[in-house]
C-alpha cells in the first residue's frame, strides 16, 4: 500500500483528507505542521506528498524542497487557500506536480494524486528502458521439466509472495535473470519495476553512484543529480547479479542499506528510504570466498535467507530438445528464415554436448546455425562445435564417484590431455620439442600420447580425442 503524506494546520481539514485518501485505497500519515511533516519525510517511506502552502515552523515550500532532496521523483501536490499566480508559478518551478486552491473536491484530489503517481511509474520506466534495455531480451519463459528444474520453479513459487531476499546461485548461462524475473512477476510487486545490475560489469568507482545515485558537484563529472537503481527499484525488485564481485567496501554499504533500508546518495546527506525487494545472483563460490576474506560473511547470510542453486544444463539433459526448438523457433521467426531442423548427427552433438556456457551457450549455437544454414536440415557442421572442443569440454567433467585415488586420476588425466594437447600445437607436433617443454621424457611423452588417444595435430585432419562421458 503506499503511503501519503499529508501536511495540513487545520485539524477538520486534515481530518478530512485523511478520510478521503484512506478510502481512495492509501495509507496516510499527518503532520500538523512543516518540522513534523519534515521529520515524517526523514523517518518514513513516503510516496507522495500533499502539503499545505502556509504551515507552522516551515512552509509548504520548505517541505517540497526537503522531498526533492530525498527523491527527485518523489511527487508533491500543493494546496493552499491564498493562492497566487507567482506562488503557483514558483512551486511548480521547484518541482510540485500541482498546485491545488481550497477548497476543492475530495474527489478531485484523489484523481490528481493518480495522475501524479502515473506519471511518476512512467518517468521511472523510461529511465529503465533507456538505460537498462539490452537487458529485457532473452527467454521470455522457463523450459524444463527435469526434476531438478521443477524443484527450483516450486521453491520460487513459494517465496515470491514474501519480500525475503533470494540468492540464486549457478553457473554462468544457467538463467539466473530468468528466475528471477520469474520471482517478480510471481510477486506482489510484478506491477512494480524490476531493475537488473551486473555488479562485475561496471567498475568498482562508479558502482557505487550506479546503485545508489549521486548528487551534483559529488565528483568530477557529475553535473547532475542521478538517480541510482535502488531507487528505480522502489516498490519492486532488484536484481544484483554477480554479487561476489562487489568491492567490500561497497559489500559493506550494502549490508547497511538492506537492514536500514535507505542510504544516502554520493556525496549526499539526505537519506533516502526505499522499499525494495533484493535478488542477487552469483556463479562464484561464496563460502570460499569468505574464507579468503573476499566476501563479508554477514552480508552472505543477509543475502542467502533463501539460497536457490539452478543446475546446469549437462545435469538435465533432457530438456535439450525442448530449448533447441523453442531457440529454433524464435530465431527463424526472427531472422525471417523458414522453420528448419536437426540432423540426427546434429541432434546428438547438442545433446552430448557438455554446454559448459549453459542455456546461453546453446543459445547462441543455434542463433549461429539458423544463420550459417541455407537448406531446411541443420547439419553437424553449421552449429560450430569441432569434435577437438568437444573432447577437451567434456574432458573436463570429472566423474565424481570412486575412490578419491580414482578422482584424483582422472583429473590428472584430464589435465595432462589438455597440457600434452596446447604444448604439441604450439611446437606444430614436433615430439622432441614438447617434451622438453613438459619436462618428461620422449618415450615419457610417447606413452601419454598413446594412453590418452592423442595424436599429432595437422592441418589436413582433426585430432582425434578422448571423451569421457558427462555423470549421469
Amino acid at each position: 500500500m503506499l503511503t501519503i503524506l499529508i501536511a495540513e494546520d487545520n485539524d477538520g481539514m486534515g481530518q478530512m483528507l485523511t478520510a478521503a485518501l484512506a478510502t481512495g485505497g492509501y495509507e496516510v500519515t499527518w503532520a500538523r505542521d512543516g518540522r513534523e511533516a519534515l521529520q515524517r519525510l526523514r523517518e518514513q517511506k513516503i510516496d507522495l506528498v500533499v502539503t499545505d502552502l502556509k504551515l507552522p515552523y516551515k512552509g509548504g515550500l520548505d517541505i517540497l524542497q526537503a522531498a526533492k532532496d530525498q527523491n527527485t521523483l518523489l511527487p508533491v501536490i500543493v494546496m493552499t487557500a491564498h493562492g497566487t499566480i507567482e506562488t503557483a508559478v514558483k512551486a511548480v518551478k521547484d518541482g510540485a506536480y500541482d498546485f491545488l486552491t481550497k477548497p476543492f473536491d475530495p474527489d478531485h484530489l484523489l484523481l490528481v494524486i493518480s495522475r501524479a503517481l502515473e506519471k511518476q511509474r512512467l518517468i521511472t520506466e523510461n529511465l529503465l528502458l533507456k538505460e537498462e534495455a539490452a537487458s529485457q531480451s532473452g527467454l521470455p519463459r522457463i523450459i524444463g521439466k527435469h526434476p531438478r528444474v521443477l524443484a527450483v520453479i516450486d521453491q520460487i513459487n513459494k517465496v515470491a509472495a514474501s519480500r525475503t531476499t533470494v540468492l540464486l546461485l549457478g553457473e554462468s548461462g544457467t538463467g539466473k535473470e530468468l528466475f528471477a524475473r520469474a520471482l517478480h512477476g510471481l510477486s506482489p510487486r510484478r506491477d512494480g519495476s524490476f531493475v537488473a545490475i551486473n555488479c562485475a560489469a561496471i567498475p568498482k568507482e562508479l558502482l557505487e553512484s550506479e546503485l545508489f545515485g549521486h548528487e551534483r558537484g559529488s565528483f568530477t563529472g557529475a553535473t547532475d543529480r542521478r538517480i541510482g537503481k535502488f531507487e528505480l527499484a522502489d516498490h519492486g525488485t532488484i536484481f544484483l547479479d554477480e554479487i561476489g564481485d562487489l568491492d567490500l567496501g561497497l559489500q559493506a554499504k550494502l549490508l547497511r542499506v538492506l537492514e536500514g533500508e535507505e542510504f544516502c546518495r554520493v556525496g549526499g546527506t539526505v537519506r533516502v528510504k526505499i522499499d525494495v525487494r533484493v535478488v542477487a545472483a552469483t556463479n562464484k563460490d561464496l563460502r570460499a570466498a569468505i574464507a579468503q576474506r573476499c566476501f563479508r560473511e554477514d552480508l552472505f547470510f543477509r543475502l542467502s535467507v533463501v539460497p536457490i542453486t539452478i543446475p546446469p544444463l549437462r545435469d538435465r539433459r533432457e530438456d535439450i530438445p525442448a530449448l533447441v526448438a523453442y531457440f529454433l523457433a524464435h530465431y527463424c521467426r526472427e531472422l525471417k528464415r523458414p522453420l528448419k531442423t536437426l540432423s540426427e548427427g546434429a541432434r546428438q552433438v547438442m545433446i552430448h554436448h557438455p554446454w559448459t556456457g549453459n542455456i546461453r551457450e546453446l543459445q547462441n549455437c543455434i542463433e549461429r546455425a539458423v544463420i550459417l544454414t541455407d537448406g531446411e536440415v541443420i547439419e553437424e557442421e553449421h552449429l560450430g562445435i569441432r569434435q577437438q572442443e568437444l573432447g577437451e569440454i567434456h574432458a573436463r567433467e570429472i566423474p565424481l564417484e570412486g575412490t578419491l585415488h580414482d578422482v584424483s586420476a582422472a583429473a590428472t588425466r584430464m589435465a595432462e590431455t589438455r597440457m600434452i594437447r596446447k604444448v604439441l600445437k604450439s611446437t606444430g607436433g614436433n615430439k622432441s620439442r614438447a617434451s622438453q617443454l613438459l619436462g618428461v621424457s620422449y618415450k615419457t611423452l610417447l606413452t601419454k600420447i598413446k594412453d590418452y588417444g592423442i595424436e599429432r595435430p595437422s592441418s589436413s585432419s582433426r585430432e582425434p580425442v578422448e571423451v569421457i562421458p558427462p555423470a549421469a
